[in-house]
């Protein structure tokens, strides 16, 4: 009896402790992305897209190579709202994704695409290099690797 009480101690325990996924708009994320002195690699993805799972290893990687560097990696989940606390930090305890996650809380298109890049027709996944000090910025839709992603920080990041 005593484990099963322990067990469930426990459990209540890691759940309260956990983080939640903090919901951002598009201007919270722009703002979040605004350090002169930061290049930010910044990935718009979700739960129910195929091509975006399969390229979150991809920024695990990135967190992993720039850890200690002036670089931030922070994924954009455009999952919906009903799914964006227990499926959506489920999937990332699952997946053992390492970047920071938050969720996107705007719900037109028409209004965040434009906002983040003018040319975002909207597919995902899709992802933002920028370095606002160098006034660098770099918009990729569609599905990107590690390598390609490194080779234009490290280039921006050198300069």
């Amino acid at each position: 009896m005593r484990r099963i009480y322990l067990l469930l101690v426990l459990t209540v325990c890691s759940f309260a402790t956990r983080a939640q996924i903090a919901p951002y708009s598009a201007d919270a994320i722009i703002h979040r992305c605004s350090s002169k002195d930061t290049l930010y690699i910044v990935n718009f993805w979700a739960t129910w897209c195929m091509p975006c799972v399969a390229e979150l290893p991809e920024f695990n990687k990135l967190q992993s190579r720039y850890a200690g560097a002036p670089v931030k990696v922070l994924l954009v989940s455009l999952d919906f709202k009903g799914d964006n606390t227990f499926k959506l930090e489920g999937f990332i305890q699952k997946k053992n994704i390492t970047p920071e996650v938050v969720w996107l809380s705007d719900t037109d298109p028409n209004v965040f695409l434009p906002k983040i890049d003018k040319s975002w027709e909207g597919s995902i996944p899709a992802t933002v290099i920028v370095h606002p000090g160098k006034q660098f910025k770099k918009f990729i839709e569609g599905s990107v690797t590690e390598r390609e992603v490194s080779k234009i920080a490290d280039k921006v990041l050198a300069e």
